[in-house]
């Protein structure tokens, strides 16, 4: 079968999944004839998570859109903020995201992590049964047609992980309300109740506590508090200005 030549123009937001040559404008690409433009784009490496729009010739169309000799398509990134229909919001963070899952936990916010790699399968899998939206770097992993959703973390600094999924996603923040270490609700506790936990100077210095509802860890104004409220501050901040 002969190749069919598109024209193909990725917007700059995606550029960082194309090659060098394919970030200046409209460039030709030649296709088969029989794969879907949903496959056509996903060969030049962007995930279909971080598409928003295929329009080709100026109207839109699906990713099961068979490309025509001559179509000019433009690949639009996802609008933002993102809307994830069919269920509560939250997040699968995968073994390499670990200090993003806790700041996210931190805000409130239902995020689910795998500090071990249990393989993409596994990780697909579970973001399928508990419809979470899968966060990762790995373009594969992210291209498994089980995800119920799923996003590209675009920056390796935790601090602009944050920022990205904040700005992308808009979840409804209530800070200290989950425990960092493994996502359960928080509760007040007195204490007296966590003793067993708690060292002389820690008795002696805290009076307001809480403990994790699942898995008991309790917690109070520790030394690092101030490093935490500075995380929880910039991101409610960042929530009024985008109000």
């Amino acid at each position: 079968m002969n190749a069919a030549e598109i024209h193909v123009e990725v917007a700059p937001a995606l550029h960082v999944f194309v090659p060098q040559s394919r970030r200046a404008g409209t460039t030709p690409l030649a296709t088969d004839g029989v794969s879907t433009l949903g496959h056509v784009i996903e060969s030049l490496g962007v995930p279909l998570t971080e598409v928003g729009a295929l329009l080709v010739d100026g109207h839109e169309v699906p990713v099961s859109h068979i490309p025509r000799p001559g179509e000019h398509v433009s690949v639009r990134p996802v609008a933002r903020p993102q809307q994830v229909p069919g269920a509560p919001l939250r997040f699968l963070l995968d073994v390499h995201l670990g200090t993003l899952a806790r700041r996210l936990r931190l805000l409130g916010v239902d995020t689910a992590y795998e500090s071990t790699d249990i393989g993409d399968p596994a990780l697909a899998a579970r973001s399928a049964a508990e419809k979470r939206v899968m966060l990762s770097r790995d373009r594969g992993l992210l291209r498994r047609r089980e995800l119920w959703a799923g996003a590209f973390v675009y920056s390796t600094r935790p601090d602009d992980q944050l920022h990205d999924v904040l700005d992308r996603f808009a979840p409804a923040l209530h800070p200290w309300t989950r425990c960092t270490a493994c996502n359960g609700l928080l509760k007040q506790a007195t204490k007296e109740e966590l003793a067993d936990q708690l060292k002389g100077g820690t008795q002696r210095s805290y009076d307001v506590f809480a403990q994790c509802t699942s898995c008991g860890r309790a917690y109070w104004k520790g030394a690092h508090h101030d490093q935490l409220e500075a995380v929880v501050e910039r991101a409610l901040s960042m929530r009024t200005q985008g109000d």
